[in-house]
């Protein structure tokens, strides 16, 4: 308010001059308006001030109040729905916390204050009144127009604009296959056409907003010159002072002023306005998880009742009516045929996917409300597809917690990688890269199964644990289930490779998504085993040395049970 009244001081200043000083030759009257329009700007410029450096501390604050919400919401969105945003929200949240500190803001602060301008000039003459407000409403009307020609063509380029980035990044994550196959160039067209499609969406909007926006600053500035026409005349008819006219001319810039702005920083409002639109969608379709009262520490009793379940964004359910129990320190061995429905199983134990119907408990308690952070420390996962965060090897060991090294250490062993470790250029510290990937697949499966065993776990999760391990890490592995039994843990292991299936108690078999057996070991795998035949030499001629013939015996059939 103040900014704005004090706006008014340059006009209110030619004013006197002209009509005071002027009239008067008086120096000591133009000395005492010159000091206190000074001290007058000097207080306007300090409120400028406060007013930019209070949208910076709400910007801030507003950031640092949203980016955990927003943080796990990008998560959560990509993990349990299946919509993968990559980092366009935080992106959308930095345009918008950018336009909370531009000038662009500012005109909507002022834009109200424009009818006590108007007021003014009204109060100078109704005839210099009339011609500001004629020029408002034209600028209001090329803000409208603006507003209808650019919406839809920028909404439609930053919407391409955010898939054609996640386009490009999960690309890169597949650089090498894209590389050896020679697939760039037909990537980079279909790249290609798509941002071209953005580029001409973008030209489209401005070059609609940039004709507004040129033709809104010439509008303004043949006001300014015409209200100077107008005062003129009514000053040589004796109507108003020479004064006046000058004063009208710097009011009616004064006034119009907002209104120009808001049209200059319109394409810069949409793009906030697009930016708060995709994160309010985003924070709505991903509510805020709450949990209920802490729970003690899990024992790892597993129950499972007729979950029906299936990966995000598919409406045809991959799990049907799953119903089991296991009990703290048992080990199961899952395995079925490809696409029967394991990995679903997995993520869905561990809460990570939701259930369409049914309940997975965990202790009782149902998963889903198990506060993850508290959680955590007692689940052990290791993914079909591994994939380690940028850092170092023991931060990645430690889950990126406070890294404890005797806990540490007493993961790398169980998991029989510690020594693996210490022949890495830095030992412990060696920094692994984005994803992992100065490391082997190998490398990484197994200091991410030391992940998974780092602290007292007591339900672990292992999908396809040994599809990248030689012989030596299957060994391993096979140690590091011994030993997560013996300290009883609840164990589940997927797995396409039976060998290791003889370090575990129990075996479920899963196909088209239900159980068709679950027992002990031995039991399941005779009742899946099937005869394989296994022909001798065919029977040959005796060589006698008499000379004479006979035929050896047939040699019987034998068959051997496989799972």
């Amino acid at each position: 308010m103040f900014i704005n009244l004090l706006m008014l001081v340059p006009a209110l200043y030619m004013l006197q001059v002209y009509d005071r000083v002027l009239a008067s030759s008086s120096v000591e009257t133009l000395l005492m308006l010159t000091l206190l329009v000074v001290g007058l700007y000097a207080i306007m410029g300090a409120l400028e001030m406060v007013r930019t450096r209070i949208l910076v501390r709400v910007s801030s604050r507003l950031d640092m109040h949203m980016n955990e919400r927003l943080f796990s919401a990008m998560f959560e969105s990509g993990v349990r729905q299946g919509r993968r945003t990559g980092a366009q929200p935080i992106n959308d949240l930095t345009t918008l916390r950018q336009f909370l500190t531009g000038r662009g803001l500012f005109a909507f602060f002022d834009v109200p204050w424009v009818p006590v301008y108007m007021a003014v000039l009204f109060l100078l003459h109704p005839l210099i009144g009339w011609v500001a407000v004629g020029g408002a409403v034209i600028l209001i009307g090329l803000a409208v127009a603006n507003e209808l020609s650019t919406q839809r063509p920028l909404g439609e380029a930053n919407r391409m604009a955010v898939a054609n980035s996640n386009f490009i990044e999960g690309n890169l994550r597949n650089g090498e296959a894209i590389e050896a196959m020679g697939m760039l160039g037909n990537v980079h067209r279909r790249w290609l056409s798509r941002h071209s499609e953005v580029l001409q969406l973008q030209s489209q909007a401005s070059d609609r907003a940039g004709t507004l926006t040129n033709s809104s600053k010439a509008l303004r500035v043949m006001l300014q010159s015409l209200i100077l026409g107008v005062g003129a005349y009514l000053a040589i008819q004796n109507i108003i002072t020479p004064g006046m006219m000058i004063a009208g001319s710097i009011l009616m810039g004064r006034a119009l002023a907002p209104l120009d702005m808001l049209i200059g920083s319109w394409r810069g409002f949409l793009s906030a306005r697009s930016a708060y639109e995709r994160l309010r969608a985003l924070l709505n379709d991903v509510p805020e998880r709450t949990f209920g009262m802490s729970l003690p520490a899990p024992s790892g009793r597993l129950t499972l009742e007729e979950v029906i379940a299936a990966p995000p964004q598919v409406r045809v359910p991959v799990l049907r009516r799953i119903s089991l129990e296991i009990n703290p320190g048992e080990s199961v061995g899952i395995i079925g045929p490809s696409a029967a429905g394991k990995s679903t199983l997995a993520r869905v134990i561990l809460g990570v996917w939701p259930t369409m119907g049914g309940y997975v408990r965990l202790d009782g308690a149902d998963i889903s409300t198990w506060n993850r952070e508290a959680l955590g420390p007692y689940i052990g996962y290791l993914p079909q597809d591994v994939e380690l965060v940028e850092g170092s090897v023991n931060e990645n060991i430690a889950r990126f917690g406070q890294v404890d090294p005797n806990a540490v250490v007493n993961a790398a062993q169980r998991a029989g990688v510690h020594e693996m470790i210490l022949q890495l250029p830095e030992g412990y510290d060696t920094q692994i890269g984005a994803g992992g990937t100065v490391l082997s697949a190998g490398q990484r499966q197994r200091i991410g199964l030391a992940r998974a065993l780092y602290g007292q776990p007591v339900l672990v999760v292992l999908d396809e644990p040994n599809s990248n391990l030689d012989d030596q890490g299957e060994a391993a592995l096979v140690s590091a289930i011994t030993a997560l039994k013996k300290a009883g843990s609840t164990l589940l292991l997927i797995t396409h490779r039976p060998n290791v299936l003889h370090a575990v108690e129990k075996v479920m078999v899963i196909s088209e998504g239900t159980i068709k057996a679950f027992g002990a070991r031995d039991e399941v795998l005779a009742q899946f085993a099937r005869p394989k035949s296994v022909p001798r030499q065919a029977p040959t001629k005796a060589l006698r040395g008499d000379g004479g013939g006979g035929s050896a015996p047939a040699a019987p059939t034998v068959t051997t049970p496989t799972a």
